[in-house]
């Protein structure tokens, strides 16, 4: 039976909070998810299981073997909310909620047996003291030192991530088939020690087996509307109004077949869905990004003068644009 609160509207919903939902894993489409990562643990001879509860995002808790998974997808409303208010659902269709399971059971596999500890693990891919930021890298999109899992080359984002990729690939692909995609790559050298460490490992016991679940959602106190507020809000900043040179470029002042304004607005789908395609940042940011282009070219009083015309140009402005962002952490340089 649905909660009382699965057929309240939006703004009703999002007047609760977090903890007042009651939703858990037991009996939500996560199960079967959960289940697959634990049989795929077994079949490749790994005796340890991550704790999975529901958290805020996903993430693996610093020191801690657990899985944080994010609340909303303990429930379909709570997905439906997600989507209205985030554009898309992070880990919403089956494939990607295996995917993102598989990367943060790196982390947790890590967090078992504290194998950063190890100057082999460190020679292999690198301090883990390395400086954080996961949102500015820069990553390099033709090396083969790295496996490709996750969208944005993600495992060069971080020594720990790419531990994390590593140990995603390794778990998802059977060996001839790891084997054969990488063959020839540096990465390969990666996949080889993961799988050496992980059949060590499976006789041993876990240096760890707790912690404290951080972010658990059944004691976040926060409404659904500060919580969105605050999401929405980190993906959109860092925007800034410096883009009427570029704007002028593509379209122009004076008499026109239409406004940039209904333009833009005409093809924000489109540009906002291919953006998203080919760069993988968050559709939120690309579609508050576009908003921000509409509002700018309206109050600059700009035509377009061809009927399509500005749109190629648009579409390689707006992935220049998420590009540096995801490089950078800002939409435009400032130099």
């Amino acid at each position: 039976m649905d909660p009382s609160w699965a057929s309240l509207k939006d703004d009703e919903l999002l007047k609760l909070r977090i903890c007042e939902l009651g939703v858990t894993i037991e009996g939500s489409e996560l199960l079967p998810h959960i289940e697959n990562l634990y049989g795929v643990l077994e079949r490749r001879g790994i005796s340890v299981r991550p704790l999975c509860y529901l958290g805020d995002e996903w993430f693996s808790p610093t020191d801690v073997p657990a899985i944080a998974i994010p609340f909303y997808l303990a429930h379909p409303r709570l997905r439906q909310l997600e989507l209205h208010m985030m554009l898309e659902v992070e880990g919403g269709t089956p494939d990607w909620c295996d995917k993102l399971l598989f990367h943060e059971c790196g982390h947790a596999m890590e967090h078992f047996y504290r194998f950063t500890r190890s100057r082999k693990w460190r020679s292999v891919f690198g301090s883990p003291d390395k400086e954080y930021a996961p949102e500015t890298y820069r990553p390099r999109p033709y090396s083969r030192s790295f496996v490709r899992y996750l969208p944005n080359w993600y495992a060069q984002a971080h020594p720990d991530e790419d531990w994390a990729e590593t140990f995603a690939v390794w778990l998802s692909l059977d060996k001839e088939e790891w084997q054969r995609r990488y063959a020839g790559w540096k990465a390969l050298e990666k996949l080889e020690y993961m799988d050496a460490l992980m059949r060590a490992s499976a006789k041993k016991p876990p240096l760890v087996t707790g912690g404290r679940r951080k972010s658990d959602a059944s004691r976040l106190r926060t409404t659904l509307e500060r919580y969105y507020a605050t999401r929405r809000k980190l993906f959109a900043e860092d925007q800034p109004d410096f883009w009427d040179a570029d704007l002028r470029r593509i379209f122009g002042e004076g008499p026109g077949r239409e406004t940039a304004a209904h333009f833009l607005r005409r093809h924000r789908h489109a540009l906002v869905s291919t953006t998203v395609r080919w760069t993988g940042e968050h559709k939120y940011a690309v579609d508050a990004l576009v908003r921000k282009l509409i509002t700018r070219s309206r109050q600059l009083g700009l035509r377009a003068h061809d009927k399509d015309a500005p749109l190629l140009e648009l579409g390689a402005f707006l992935s220049a644009l998420v590009t540096n962002h995801l490089h950078t952490g800002k939409f435009k340089r400032s130099v």
